[in-house]
């Protein structure tokens, strides 16, 4: 099953505090509990959201401007992506009404308005999620057209690189290869770091190369699987890079945190990873950290640029609330531009109104904000698909090892799996 990466990283983070009991309460929940204030009450508005250090401030400001109409709990879901799904799924699955606001990961939306689980976003909802918000994260929030979610955050990688070793930060990854090969030679660090485990981060990254070379997995309506040339030629590049001698010996079983550490230690050249390494290697290695610049990941081609995977959180409302009016005005606070820039500052998650990276407060928070705001203009989305969890499975299962992909072979066996994997339309755990 899928995780999002930059999430499950940046909530490793030091510093961050675990909500343990929370997540232990919420794990535990019957399918009945948080009633939603069916008994003539003030309303409870049940908020189901992974774990994020401040949210509660965010919470309580909300309670607070609405003045008594109701009242946003916060129920804290598990740590791991998978398992915020599987609760959120079986809960949805036997139509329980104590879920209000749902905090989806951003793969998660077009499985779940599939399944009629959560409500369309209409009207002058729908027109202040719309007004501002960044076009890509925007795309992760639609089904069929229509807009089922509302993006809180987003997120975007970034290249991290030693100034002290590289001079510029390099358009391609052939020039990044060719510049940590001679590094190697010369007997200085060199290493690329990044994700290359079977998991969702090695379907990030192959996701940037395929579109990063104008590649298509899907058709444009998501219905069927493509598997076009520019795959195929992200292919070839991801098995170029993981067969060069540049990579750790741990690339394939490499996730977000290991790599970040691995680069603070001093081995790296190169990673590319969120920007959650940003902070933490101030913290960890700070003479480290002012040699390290940031940069748009490489692209397949010199003289066209990235496009890189995006994730994030969307906030959806359940269908089965019994107070939807007040779930959507709830969800419309929590993701306002005062909280989202709030929530950038302190715990680290990316702006979805474009608005709010020009803020001051933004400058020391995100000093590469910038290069994030840069992406995340010219997106890479994943494919976008009910049956997404079953496309990222079997993609990560074809592509492990990256060092024993064969371009064409390997994308005749992708797009057979994929279009299997597209006839289940999203599975349930």
């Amino acid at each position: 099953m899928t995780t999002d990466p930059e999430r499950a990283a940046d909530r490793r983070r030091p510093g961050r505090r675990t909500a343990a009991a929370a997540v232990a309460l919420a794990l535990a929940a019957p399918l009945t509990a948080c009633a939603s204030g069916g008994d003539g009450g003030t309303p409870t508005i049940n908020l189901y959201y992974p774990p994020e250090q401040n949210l509660q401030k965010v919470v309580d400001d909300c309670n607070a401007q609405a003045q008594g109409r109701y009242r946003i709990a916060y129920r804290v879901l598990p740590r791991q992506a998978d398992d915020q799904r599987v609760q959120m799924v079986r809960r949805l699955a036997a139509q329980d009404s104590g879920m209000d606001v749902l905090g989806l990961d951003v793969t998660w939306t077009q499985e779940f308005a599939s399944a009629h689980w959560i409500r369309e976003w209409t009207g002058a909802d729908k027109a202040e999620v719309e007004q501002g918000t960044l076009a890509g994260p925007l795309d992760t929030a639609r089904y069929e057209g229509r807009l089922y979610a509302a993006p809180k955050n987003t997120n975007v990688q970034l290249l991290w690189y030693r100034t002290d070793l590289v001079p510029e930060p390099p358009k391609t990854w052939d020039e990044m290869i060719k510049a940590a090969q001679q590094l190697k030679q010369q007997g200085k660090p060199y290493q690329v770091l990044t994700m290359g485990a079977q998991y969702e981060g090695l379907v990030v990254l192959y996701n940037t190369l395929a579109e990063s070379a104008g590649g298509h997995i899907l058709s444009d309506d998501g219905k069927k699987a493509v598997m076009d040339a520019g795959t195929v030629r992200a292919l070839a590049q991801l098995k170029a890079f993981a067969t060069s001698g540049v990579t750790s010996p741990s690339f394939s079983n490499a996730t977000e945190d290991p790599v970040r550490l691995e680069f603070q230690s001093g081995t790296g050249a190169f990673q590319v990873n969120w920007p959650f390494v940003y902070p933490a290697m101030q913290e960890a290695n700070p003479d480290l950290a002012k040699k390290v610049k940031w940069a748009r990941v490489p692209g397949i081609d010199a003289n066209t640029p990235s496009k890189v995977t995006i994730g994030g959180v969307n906030l959806a409302v359940s269908t089965y609330s019994k107070h939807p009016t007040e779930s959507f005005e709830a969800a419309r606070c929590i993701r306002d531009a005062k909280n989202q820039k709030f929530s950038a500052v302190n715990d680290g998650v990316p702006p979805t109104i474009e608005a709010v990276y020009d803020d001051p407060e933004m400058d020391k928070a995100y000093p590469m904000k910038e290069t994030i705001l840069e992406e995340l203009k010219e997106p890479a989305v994943r494919p976008l698909t009910p049956a997404y969890q079953s496309i990222s499975t079997v993609t990560s299962a074809i592509l492990s090892p990256p060092s024993g992909i064969r371009p064409e072979q390997t994308a005749n066996e992708l797009r057979k799996a994929i279009a299997d994997a597209l006839e289940s339309k999203g599975v349930l755990p």
